[in-house]
C-alpha cells in the first residue's frame, strides 16, 4: 500500500518563524539549518523514494544542547524527528513538515577507553567504524558491523538494533551495548545500564535498544569492544540449486560450528556484484555462501577442512577458500557492496524480514514468485546463518506504476516472513516502510502495549512520530 505522510499541524507551522528564534537561542548559528537549500539534504534517509522537508534542521555539539533542545520543543509542542547519518533503511530518519530534525552528527568524539574491562565510552554521532577505528591500534574492535558501517552511527545502530555479516558469532547491537546516556523529550537527562553487562534493575536499556528514536535521544553510549581474533578467512561455495545451499547452511549450524559469518546470495545478486566488485564470483550458479572462521591459523585451516567436508555431500560446483588478505577482501567487497551495486542497475526496495532457517528454500521460491508476478525482478543477499533476508527489490521509477507495484512485492514479501514464523524486521527496523503492516505480526493487545510504553517516555508523541506504529495507532491505544 502507498506510504502516507500525516497532514502537518498548521499551528505549528505558522509559528515557524518563532520556532526558529527560540532554537537560535539555544545553539551557535551554524548548527540551525533554516534555508529552503540546505535543509533539502535532511528530506528523506536511505530509502530515498520518500521526502518531506522538516521544518528545521538543527545539529548540536552536546548532550546539554539537545537537552535543552528537546525541552523547548516539549514547552512549545514542536515534534522531533532524531537523525545519525541518516542512513535508514525503512524510512526512520524521514522528517515532518511539521517536525524539526536533531541530528547528532556533531556529537563524535571518543569520551573513555578502557582496555582492562573492554569497553569504549563515545558520543551517539560516531561512526561505526569509527568505534573500531579507534581501539584497532591496541588490537581491539567493535563487532557489529552493518554494510553501511563507514557512514552510520551507533546512535542510528541503537536505535534499529542494527546487526551485520558478523551477527552470527557477536550478536547485534543489543549484545555489545553497556549503557547510554539519553535525553528525555522534556530535557531530562538520565543514565541506562554503565560499564558492564547486565546492569541491576529494569533492562530499560533493551528497551531503549531497538525503539526507533521514539523514547529519547541517546546522546552517548558505552559498548564491548573485543580483542579482535589472530586472523580470519573466508571460503565461497557456489550451488548450482537453491535447496542445496539452504541444506548447507542448516548442516554447518548443525554440526557445531559457529562461523563468524555466514552470508548468502543467490543468482541476481552474484551477477550485479561481481559486475562491480570484480571479486572473482562464480556466474554459472544459482546461490553462493560466503563463510567466514577467525582464529590462529591452525584453528582456520581446520575450520574450513570441517565445512568444505560437510558442504561437499551438497554437491557445490565451486568451492573457492581465500589464500591471501586481497582475496578475502575482494570476497567481502562484493558482499559489502551489494546494496550501493543494485543502485547502479535498477532502482530498488530493500526488504528486511528473517524467517526460521529451515523455511529458507521455500520463501526463496515465494519471493521469486511474488516479484514474477509484478514482472519485476529480485536480488537476494542476506545473513543465512540467523535467516535475517534482504530481497532487493528492482523497478524502475521511470515507468508509471511501477514502483507502486514494488511496494506491493515488498509487503507480500514481509507477510510471507511472518506467515512461515518469522518477523516483519531484523535489523532495519520498521519506521514508516513496514508501520501498517505491524497489526499482520502484533495483536491489538500487543500493539496497545507497545503504544502505552510508548507513552510514558513521550505522552505528546512528539518524539519521532508517524513511525513504527500506524498513523491511527495513538486513538488505539
Amino acid at each position: 500500500m502507498p506510504i502516507a505522510f500525516p497532514e502537518p499541524d498548521q499551528a505549528i507551522t505558522s509559528r515557524r518563524a518563532e520556532i526558529i528564534a527560540g532554537l537560535r537561542r539555544l545553539v551557535p548559528g551554524e548548527a540551525l539549518i533554516v534555508s529552503e537549500d540546505e535543509r533539502r539534504a535532511f528530506e528523506t534517509d536511505g530509502l530515498t523514494a520518500y521526502r518531506q522537508m522538516p521544518l528545521a534542521v538543527v545539529l548540536p555539539s552536546s548532550t546539554l544542547e539537545v537537552s535543552s533542545i528537546l525541552r523547548f520543543c516539549h514547552e512549545n509542542g514542536v515534534k522531533v524527528v532524531p537523525r545519525g547519518a541518516g542512513t535508514s533503511l525503512s524510512g526512520g530518519a524521514i522528517p515532518q513538515a511539521d517536525a524539526i530534525v536533531l541530528g547528532v552528527a556533531k556529537m563524535n568524539r571518543v569520551l573513555e577507553v578502557n582496555l582492562t574491562d573492554r569497553f569504549i565510552r563515545v558520543e551517539s554521532g560516531i561512526t561505526n567504524l569509527g568505534i573500531s577505528q579507534a581501539v584497532a591500534h591496541e588490537g581491539y574492535f567493535y563487532a557489529p558491523d552493518p554494510s553501511s558501517q563507514l557512514a552510520c552511527t551507533i546512535a542510528g545502530n541503537i536505535a534499529m538494533n542494527s546487526g551485520g555479516a558478523h551477527c552470527l558469532k557477536y550478536g547485534v547491537t543489543t549484545n555489545n551495548l553497556l549503557g547510554v546516556t539519553l535525553v528525555l523529550l522534556d530535557g531530562t537527562i538520565m543514565t541506562l545500564g554503565g560499564d558492564h553487562l547486565d546492569s541491576a534493575g529494569y533492562d530499560l536499556l533493551g528497551l531503549i535498544t531497538g525503539s526507533e528514536g521514539q523514547l529519547g535521544v541517546v546522546t552517548e553510549a558505552t559498548v564491548r569492544i573485543l580483542h579482535a581474533a589472530e586472523g580470519a578467512r573466508p571460503a565461497l561455495f557456489g550451488f548450482e540449486r537453491v535447496n542445496d545451499a539452504g541444506a548447507c547452511v542448516a548442516a554447518i549450524i548443525a554440526a557445531g560450528i559457529i562461523p563468524v559469518a555466514l552470508e548468502y546470495m543467490d543468482r541476481p545478486a552474484i551477477q550485479i556484484c561481481e559486475a562491480f566488485a570484480h571479486a572473482g564470483y562464480p556466474l554459472d550458479v544459482e546461490a553462493m555462501l560466503i563463510v567466514e572462521v577467525e582464529g590462529s591459523e591452525q584453528e582456520i585451516d581446520d575450520m574450513l577442512r570441517r565445512i568444505v567436508a560437510i558442504a561437499e555431500p551438497f554437491h557445490p560446483k565451486t568451492i573457492k577458500v581465500s589464500q591471501s588478505e586481497a582475496e578475502s577482501a575482494a570476497i567481502w567487497k562484493g558482499r559489502k557492496s551489494a546494496f550501493g551495486a543494485t543502485g547502479r542497475v535498477a532502482d530498488y526496495i530493500c526488504m528486511d524480514g528473517t524467517i526460521p532457517t529451515g523455511q529458507l528454500p521455500y520463501v526463496l521460491k515465494r519471493i521469486d514468485e511474488i516479484a514474477k508476478s509484478q514482472g519485476l525482478g529480485v536480488a537476494n543477499v542476506f545473513h543465512a546463518g540467523d535467516g535475517n533476508l534482504h530481497p532487493l527489490v528492482m523497478f524502475d521509477t521511470s515507468k508509471p506504476g511501477e514502483m507502486e507495484k514494488a511496494e506491493h512485492v515488498g509487503e507480500e514479501i514481509l507477510k510471507l516472513c511472518v506467515e512461515v514464523g518469522g518477523c516483519l524486521t531484523g535489523e532495519h527496523g520498521v519506521g514508516i516502510e513496514k508501520r501498517d503492516l505491524m497489526p499482520f505480526q502484533f495483536n491489538v493487545a500487543d500493539l496497545q502495549q507497545q503504544m502505552r510504553v510508548r507513552g510514558v517516555f513521550d505522552p505528546l508523541w512528539l518524539l519521532n512520530p508517524a513511525k513504527v506504529f500506524p498513523l491511527d495507532g495513538r486513538i488505539a491505544a
